[in-house]
């Protein structure tokens, strides 16, 4: 199972305290800047990888989380429908195999673009979804522990990703944003040129933001 997201519940519990306007007019034509922090929460299990390339057995594989500072801006083509784009600092995570421990470290930026529709109401509260495409890249990727020596390659991906969240106004212009994301991040692991298989990381990405409306 994942960790409580900790991040993601504090951040509920601020907005709360905090709001105390109407909410944000959502219009065509109006654009939004969002700045906060994430947590990057990969599966418990990336699954197994196939090691005989390595004379091995299957290698249980896992991807730990990673935190760091995001930007979105979102550009409302009808009135309460955006199309978001999240950029972020590099997450860097490590790999591990169970057993063996970590082998390896790499880092990812996942740019996401995405339609999403805004349920605008007179409370302080607007929640909203969204579905779009995720591009996952991967560089900075080294070989560590058991695997020291060797070149270890992710495979960048493509897959879908869904967004959900809180409105949470501050003024009409100011919002604090609690997001939860799920992206499909599968990506190819080579050692040495060896193809041991597809990593399931599929993460949920939660966090906080400042959000505001031009």
């Amino acid at each position: 199972m994942r960790k409580t997201p900790a991040l993601l519940l504090s951040g509920l519990a601020a907005a709360l305290v905090l709001s105390a306007a109407p909410a944000m007019a959502q219009s065509k034509g109006d654009w939004t800047l969002g700045v906060g922090v994430h947590n990057v929460d990969p599966k418990s299990s990336a699954g197994d990888l196939n090691g005989s390339a390595l004379g091995l057995g299957a290698l249980p594989t896992k991807v730990d989380s990673s935190v760091r500072p995001t930007v979105t801006f979102e550009y409302f083509v009808a009135n309460n429908v955006g199309v978001e784009v999240l950029a972020a600092l590099p997450f860097q995570h490590d790999v591990s195999i169970d057993g063996v421990g970590t082998v390896g470290r790499t880092k990812q930026l996942p740019p996401v673009v995405s339609l999403q529709y805004h349920f605008a109401n007179s409370s302080k509260v607007t929640p909203f979804v969204g579905l779009g495409v995720n591009y996952t890249k991967f560089f900075s990727t080294g070989s560590k522990g058991a695997l020291a020596g060797t070149r270890l390659k992710l495979e960048d991906s493509w897959g879908l990703a869904a967004h959900a969240g809180l409105d949470f106004a501050l003024t009409k212009k100011d919002a604090l944003r609690v997001d939860l994301r799920w992206a499909d991040i599968d990506t190819k692991v080579k050692v040495n040129g060896n193809k041991l298989g597809t990593a399931n990381i599929d993460p949920l990405v939660y966090g906080v933001a400042y959000v505001r409306s031009f």
